[in-house]
């Protein structure tokens, strides 16, 4: 049986292994090579999926789209929210292969929002609930949503049993049924042991690679970070490893020691390379992970972020297209550092700036003009007082300073605490960019 929802998965994939080895890029380089409808130029809107605050507004969980086109008369404000009703620890999205609809899921119930977001991108309508992930699985806390051809792959951060860790991939169809399931490996692959944890999913089809990354489990994950850093035993679980599959028999085939809890997970894009980058939020470190002289992948530490001594928690990563750079947001200091990876064996940071009192995801355009940010990591781990800001903050980037662009401020709008972001385009700018790549 296992092997037949394999085969169900890789045939896909394979059937479009060369066309994606040649076009895999994709606008807010973190999305799926796989995903059509590459926006290199202005984005229309900016999506981001905020958790519910009990209390503010209708304390949903909810779909919050902003008008990100300078040219636009609402330009800079909140066009559209939309609530799901209820509070699962909203957290990340992805959008399906062909671009139309975006999955979002919550960390909590484990519940899975389908948004058709293609129809009409600046007012988005929730058209499916999800909520069989756990009883068909065993896997609870959908994280990464990563689009394969007619499927979503979904990286699950803990187990519906004991809530802890170890947990595994699930795959549905567009339409949302269940297709399969992959554990993350808990035995040792080549001396190296693994844990089971996951987090972040990211592929390389040239490759034939698929890496993930570990986290921590809902034990952890929802539990005051305060309380979590003073226990010992809690701190014990958390992922120090990474795992390479291979993408067409989707077996795990290394495993890498990456202590620290290796969060995101980049690849970088250009033709001809054959590296990703990681950052490590427990140890505050870059880690490079890059095939050797004799072809077989490697992971090392490359650059150090921020004072480790100090935890800044670096939390989400944004490489630029040409993977010449690296954008790196610091939870604990506020603060989103730029490093140079002209040479990812020796990354350096050439700029930093504190951009709030708390900062988690970051994300810069296809062009690298503009750069968003935004303030929510965990509803358990976020600041309290005055340190608690909720915000969208866009920038002008000119490759030397960042300048405020427009901000929405999350509390004072009553929309809750904004964690994931994702751009989209007018359909006819969408059509008009695929009719060029045509010809």
């Amino acid at each position: 049986m296992r092997i037949e929802r394999r085969l169900i998965v890789s045939c896909g994939v394979a059937a479009i292994m060369s066309i994606a080895a040649i076009a895999s890029y994709a606008d807010e380089t973190c999305n799926s090579p796989y995903m059509t409808g590459l926006i290199k130029g202005q984005e229309d809107f900016v999506h981001v999926w905020a958790l519910g605050v009990p209390g503010m507004g209708d304390g949903s969980d909810k779909l919050v789209t902003i008008d990100a086109n300078p040219a636009s008369k609402t330009y800079g404000k909140v066009i559209h929210k939309i609530s799901v009703g209820g509070r699962g620890e909203a957290h990340h999205m992805g959008f399906t292969d062909d671009r139309k609809y975006l999955w979002a899921g919550g960390l909590d119930d484990s519940k899975i929002y389908v948004f058709d977001v293609g129809t009409s991108p600046s007012h988005p309508k929730l058209v499916k609930t999800i909520d069989d992930l756990s009883a068909k699985t065993g896997f609870a806390g959908p994280h990464t949503f990563y689009a394969l051809p007619g499927r979503m792959l979904i990286g699950n951060l803990s187990n519906a049993a004991d809530k802890g860790g170890v947990t595994g991939m699930s795959v549905y169809n567009n339409k949302g049924d269940f297709i399969a399931k992959y554990d993350m490996p808990t035995s040792a692959i080549k001396q190296i042991k693994g844990d089971g944890y996951g987090y972040d999913i990211a592929v390389n089809p040239a490759k034939n690679a698929l890496l993930t990354s570990s986290f921590t489990g809902w034990n952890n994950y929802m539990r005051d970070l305060g309380e979590v850093v003073k226990d010992t035993e809690a701190m014990k679980h958390f992922g120090n490893t990474m795992v390479m599959w291979n993408l067409k028999t989707m077996e795990p085939e290394q495993i890498f020691a990456v202590p620290g809890a290796p969060l995101e997970i980049r690849w970088a894009l250009p033709e001809g390379q054959n590296w990703a980058i990681t950052a490590t939020a427990l140890t505050s470190q870059l880690w490079l992970i890059k095939r050797d002289a004799h072809g077989t992948w490697a992971a090392k530490d490359v650059a150090t972020i921020g004072d480790p001594a100090k935890i800044p928690l670096p939390v989400d990563i944004s490489i630029t297209a040409d993977a010449k750079g690296l954008w790196v947001n610091t939870f604990m200091d506020g603060t989103t550092h730029y490093f140079d990876l002209t040479d990812p064996e020796h990354p350096r940071q050439t700029y930093s700036k504190h951009t709030g009192s708390q900062v988690n995801m970051v994300s810069q355009s296809w062009d690298g003009r503009r750069v968003y940010i935004t303030s929510s990591l965990l509803s358990k781990w976020d600041k309290t007082g005055k340190d608690n800001e909720q915000f969208l903050r866009a920038f002008h980037w000119d490759g030397h300073e960042l300048t405020p662009a427009f901000e929405i401020d999350f509390t004072k709008e009553q929309l809750g605490r904004p964690h994931h972001m994702k751009f989209t385009a007018n359909p006819q700018r969408v059509a008009s960019l695929l009719g060029a790549s045509v010809r």
